[in-house]
C-alpha cells in the first residue's frame, strides 16, 4: 500500500511530537510513524520528567507551544487534587519541588496530555509499532520511506517532505544523509576542547530512569537481587552523593533533585507520600554507547542498561549508607514505582538518550559559538547572549554538559550564554527533502551538550515541522529558505506568528504587548550592544524620549512595518563555508 503525506515524521520523540502539531496546525497532511507505544520521548517514556529547563523560561525562554504544554501540567494537578496551602501559595506551582527543574510531571500525566494536543489536529495521523526498514533515494530525494508494523504489515510513502525526529537520528544512514556520530577533532571545528583526531566512541552514556517512593520508615519493599548485581555495582560505582548533592534528604540532596511528587504540595489522600525519579551518575550506563553498531549488539547494551539500574534500586535498598542513621544501611522503604512505566521489572520503557548520530548540516554549531568560556579559560562569548545567528528559528540555554559514561571521554560541564537555534542547522548539505527535527541537528560532539534539552528540543521540532509546512505551501525547498534572504524572514516571521522566539529576551512572553517588536527589531540588529537578556520593557525609554521602552520600540516598529522590508542583516545572503557554517 502506497500513503502520500504531505510530511511524514518518523518518530514520536518530543521533537517528533512538536513537529506533528506545527506542521498540522499549518496545514500540512502530516503523518508520524513511531516504533514504540510510548510519544514524547525524553518526557515520558525516557522517565527525564523533571524537564532541563531555563532560567526564564516561566517568561520568555521558551515556545508558545511548549509554554502550552507545562501550563497543561498545571492545570492537571490543580484540576485533580486538591493542593496544600504551600502548594497554593506557589507563584507557578512544582509539583513535585525539585531543584533541577521549576515543573515535574508523572510520565503517564504528560503522555496522556501531548495524546490530547495531537488529537485536536485533524491534519495529524499517528502510527505506532511502526519501524523503518528502507528508504529510495533520487535525486539526493527521499523519493519513497518503507515501514513495517508490528504485526507485519508494510507500507510504503511517498512524503514531500520527511523528517528524521528519532532520538538516534536512525533515518540519516537510512536514507545516505551525511552525519556525524561522536566526537569531531580539533582540526576539523577549530574547537579548543575538541579531541585532537576525531572520537567516533565518544558518545555521552545513556540512562534508563526509575521512580522510587518514600514510604514510611518500617515497610520493607527491597526487590530480589537483579542477575550480575555484583558486576554492575562494581562497574557503576554506585553511590549518591556527587557533584552539588552533598546530602541525601532535604534541600538540595539527592531525592529532592529530580522529585517529581512532594507530598506537601498535595492535601489529598491520592498522594500520600513523595516520588523522585532517579536519573543520577549511578545508572549512567557505563558497559555500552547507543547508536551500536548492530542490533544484537544494541539488545545486550539496552538489556545490560536495564540490569544496572535495577541493581542501584537493590543497592538503595540494602548497602546505601543511611543518613539517618550512622553505621547502618539500605533504605528498604524506598519502593519501586513499576506502575508508573508499566514495565515488568519497574524501569522506564526507553532509555533516556543524550547524544544522537548528527546532521552534517548548512550551519554547524560548535563549542566556541555558545560558551563563555572555554577548557583553557579563553573568554569566548563576551555579551549578554552567544554568536548572533541571522537564520535562527528558536532559542534555548544551558550549561555544556559532557556526561562521563561508556567511554574514556572526560566529562565537561561549561557555561555557555543564552543561544540561537540556527536555520541552516536542520538542513541537510546535500539531501533535498529531508530535516533534522530532534538532538540530531548540524551541531558538534561538544555543542551537543547544551542542546539536547526539552524546551530545546521541543523547538528544534516545532521549527522544523513548520519549515515543511512553509515550503509545500509555497512549492520551495528546504535550502532555498536558507539561502534566499526574502524566502527566510518570511518563514522567521510565521514562526513569530505561532509565538517561535528568535531572539533573546528573557522577560518578555509571546503575550506581551511589545514581544514581536522587540523580535523582529533584534533581528534588525537594534540590540546588538543590549548588555542584558532582560529588555525591561516598562523603564523608560534610553533615548530619553519621556515613554518606556516598550512605548518607544512599538513606535520604531510600526514604522519600519510599513515599509515591510526585509532587515538589512537578513538580505547578506548566507553562502556555505568549510564545515557546513555559514561565512
Amino acid at each position: 500500500m502506497i500513503v502520500r503525506p504531505d510530511v511524514l515524521i518518523v518518530g514520536a520523540s518530543l521533537g517528533g511530537v512538536a513537529a506533528a502539531l506545527a506542521a498540522g496546525r499549518a496545514g500540512a497532511r502530516t503523518l508520524l510513524v513511531h516504533e514504540g507505544e510510548w510519544i514524547g520521548g525524553q518526557l515520558t517514556a525516557q522517565g527525564v520528567c523533571t524537564p532541563d529547563e531555563n532560567a526564564w523560561v516561566e517568561l520568555g525562554g521558551c515556545t508558545a507551544s511548549y509554554a502550552a504544554v507545562r501550563a497543561a501540567i498545571r492545570d492537571h494537578y490543580r484540576n485533580r487534587y486538591r493542593l496544600s496551602e504551600a502548594a497554593l501559595a506557589q507563584p507557578h506551582l512544582n509539583p513535585g519541588s525539585c531543584w533541577v527543574s521549576r515543573i515535574s510531571v508523572e510520565p503517564l500525566v504528560a503522555q496522556s496530555i501531548l495524546r490530547d494536543m495531537l488529537a485536536t489536529v485533524p491534519n495529524v495521523t499517528a502510527l505506532s509499532r511502526t519501524a523503518v526498514i528502507g528508504a529510495r533515494i533520487s535525486d539526493d530525494r527521499v523519493e519513497t520511506i518503507t515501514t513495517r508494523s508490528a504485526e507485519g504489515a508494510v507500507l510504503v510513502f511517498e512524503p514531500r517532505l520527511v523528517l528524521d525526529a528519532t532520538d538516534l537520528g536512525d533515518l540519516l544512514p537510512i536514507t545516505g544523509a551525511e552525519h556525524r556520530l561522536g566526537a569531531e577533532g580539533m582540526e576539523e571545528t577549530g574547537e579548543p576542547d575538541a579531541p585532537p583526531e576525531p572520537r567516533p566512541d565518544w558518545v555521552q552514556p545513556f540512562t534508563f530512569p526509575f521512580a522510587l517512593e518514600l514510604r514510611p520508615r518500617g515497610e520493607d519493599h527491597t526487590i530480589a537481587e537483579p542477575p550480575r548485581y555484583a558486576e554492575f555495582k562494581a562497574m557503576q560505582r554506585y553511590h549518591v552523593l556527587d557533584g552539588a548533592m552533598t546530602r541525601m534528604f532535604g534541600e538540595y540532596g539527592w531525592w529532592d533533585y529530580r522529585r517529581v511528587i512532594a507530598a506537601s504540595n498535595f492535601d489529598d489522600p491520592a498522594l500520600p507520600s513523595d516520588v523522585s525519579m532517579i536519573n543520577t551518575g549511578s545508572n549512567d550506563f557505563r558497559g555500552g554507547t547507543l547508536p551500536a553498531r548492530n542490533a544484537r549488539a544494541a539488545a545486550r547494551i539496552l538489556r545490560d542498561g536495564r540490569l544496572a539500574s535495577l541493581g542501584y534500586v537493590r543497592w538503595l535498598q540494602t548497602e546505601c549508607p543511611r543518613e539517618d542513621e550512622p553505621g547502618r544501611c539500605g533504605y528498604p522503604e524506598l519502593r519501586l514505582r513499576a506502575d508508573w512505566f508499566e514495565t515488568a521489572d519497574g524501569i522506564a520503557p526507553m532509555p533516556y538518550i543524550r547524544e544522537s548520530r548528527r546532521l552534517v548540516a548548512l550551519h554547524t554549531v560548535r563549542e566556541q559559538d555558545i560558551v563563555v568560556r572555554d577548557g583553557q579559560g579563553n573568554e569566548r562569548q563576551m555579551g549578554a547572549r552567544a554568536a548572533f545567528m541571522p537564520d535562527s528559528v528558536g532559542i534555548g540555554h544551558y550549561w555544556l554538559d559532557i556526561h562521563e559514561g561508556g567511554t574514556d571521554e572526560p566529562g565537561r560541564f561549561m557555561e555557555t550564554r543564552p543561544y540561537q537555534i540556527p536555520l541552516g542547522a536542520l538542513i541537510p548539505v546535500r539531501m533535498r527533502n529531508l530535516l533534522a527535527a530532534c538532538k540530531n541537528i548540524g551541531v558538534t560532539h561538544l555543542a551537543s551538550g547544551a542542546f539536547r534539552l526539552h524546551p530545546v528540543e521541543w523547538n528544534i521540532g516545532e521549527s522544523a515541522g513548520s519549515l515543511a509546512a512553509f515550503c509545500i505551501a509555497r512549492g520551495v525547498e528546504p535550502r532555498s529558505v536558507w539561502s534566499d534572504p526574502r524566502l527566510r524572514w518570511g518563514f522567521q516571521r510565521c514562526l513569530l506568528d505561532q509565538g517561535v522566539p528568535l531572539f533573546w529576551w528573557g522577560d518578555l512572553p509571546h503575550s506581551h504587548a511589545v514581544w514581536r517588536a522587540a523580535q523582529e527589531l533584534a533581528m534588525l540588529g537594534r540590540f546588538d550592544n543590549d548588555p542584558d537578556v532582560a529588555f525591561r520593557p516598562d523603564q523608560p525609554d534610553p533615548a530619553g524620549s519621556g515613554r518606556t521602552r516598550a512605548e518607544a520600540v512599538q513606535e520604531e516598529w510600526r514604522a519600519l512595518r510599513q515599509t515591510d522590508s526585509s532587515p538589512p542583516r537578513q538580505a547578506v545572503t548566507l553562502q556555505l563555508g568549510t564545515q557546513g557554517r555559514p561565512t
